[in-house]
């Protein structure tokens, strides 16, 4: 399990986590929503140990972080936006990353296939589009077997039936026990994905609990009403 305990963050005079704590279950996927500036990225970012925190502590399995580096070969993590060394192919990327984390370069074939990359193997990386980068960026979020799954807009750039394929994966991944975190700005997905919803306004949770029990107390049929119904209540 990951916790997040009293994690506070300022940017200069801007506070953008105030005292957040929550946990992540594992075998549970829990999305993180909220409107741009709530603090998704920096929370993100403070737990791949990319943003240090001015209080607080983050725990794995309850033992503290501490300052080290070595839990993060337990995560994989598919970003936004991704960026690879434009003059290697497909597979030398592979191969660089699995090499960085001292691992045997890690092909898996039925992932290749899930998410259609197979075909992009032996191709540079500045001649694929934009959606086949995030392919990429998706096998090496899954690849090398991570406990720890982030995932950030993971479909964007994706087409539709790639799309579907990666969501299926990310199902087979909790069952197996995998503690993962979504961000998305697509009410449908993060409905259809999560157990738990984590809701941040203004580097703050208003909400953290169950994506059930979070509909069933708003008396909403949709994530996206329920959501901004919690907004226009914050800004009351």
């Amino acid at each position: 399990m990951l916790k997040l305990d009293d994690i506070s963050k300022k940017f200069g005079k801007i506070t953008v986590l105030n005292k957040i704590t929550t946990d992540f279950e594992k075998g549970r996927i829990t999305s993180i929503v909220g409107p741009n500036g709530s603090g998704k990225t920096t929370i993100i970012k403070t737990i791949l140990g990319l943003v240090k925190p001015d209080s607080g502590q983050i725990l794995i399995n309850n033992q503290q972080i501490n300052g080290s580096h070595q839990y993060r070969q337990n995560i994989g993590y598919m970003p936004q936006l991704s960026n690879f060394p434009e003059n290697l192919k497909v597979y030398e990327v592979i191969n660089m990353v699995s090499d960085l984390r001292g691992l045997k370069p890690q092909i898996d074939e039925k992932l290749l296939n899930s998410i259609k990359l197979n075909a992009e193997l032996n191709k540079g990386i500045k001649t694929l589009s934009g959606g086949n980068k995030q392919k990429l960026s998706a096998y090496l979020a899954l690849v090398f077997n991570p406990s720890f799954i982030i995932l950030d807009e993971p479909t964007a750039g994706l087409d539709p039936v790639v799309s579907c394929s990666f969501k299926k994966r990310i199902l087979k991944e909790r069952e197996s026990g995998k503690t993962i975190i979504l961000t998305s700005h697509i009410m449908s997905e993060i409905e259809e994905l999560s157990d738990n919803i984590i809701f941040l306004l203004e580097g703050r949770i208003v909400y953290s609990g169950s994506l059930e029990f979070l509909l069933a107390s708003s008396g909403e049929d949709s994530l996206e009403v329920a959501v901004a119904n919690m907004m226009d209540r914050s800004e009351e």
